[in-house]
């Protein structure tokens, strides 16, 4: 099964030296441990933009979709046998960033 570990986090700054040494150790205990599918870190909520093509014309808006202090930061998709080893793993990156993870199954096919 495949999980999203979603990066929250509650301040306007990326990750610092150490919280980066500490997620490439994670990342590569997830690839030793054969969980890693694929990671990547998020720029902060002012370099977002929202499109919206709902209507009969695209609405470009600047900056992020939910007006919060909370946003996500990076993420990781991680192989794992079942919500649980999910869940250690998010423990395990959670400590290693140094922020909130949350843990969402992708769908079945």
């Amino acid at each position: 099964m495949q999980f999203l570990l979603s990066v929250v986090h509650d301040r306007p700054s990326v990750a610092d030296p150490v919280e980066e040494a500490a997620i490439d150790e994670f990342n590569d205990r997830l690839k030793a441990g054969g969980n890693w599918v694929f990671a990547g870190g998020l720029g902060t909520p002012d370099n977002a933009t929202v499109i919206d093509n709902r209507g009969k014309q695209a609405v470009i808006t600047d900056g992020p979709f939910v007006e919060s202090k909370e946003y996500l930061a990076g993420f990781w998709i991680v192989e794992a046998p079942s919500f649980d080893v999910a869940v250690k793993l998010a423990t395990e990156g959670s400590e290693a960033c140094n922020r909130k993870i949350e843990v969402r199954p992708f769908l079945d096919e």
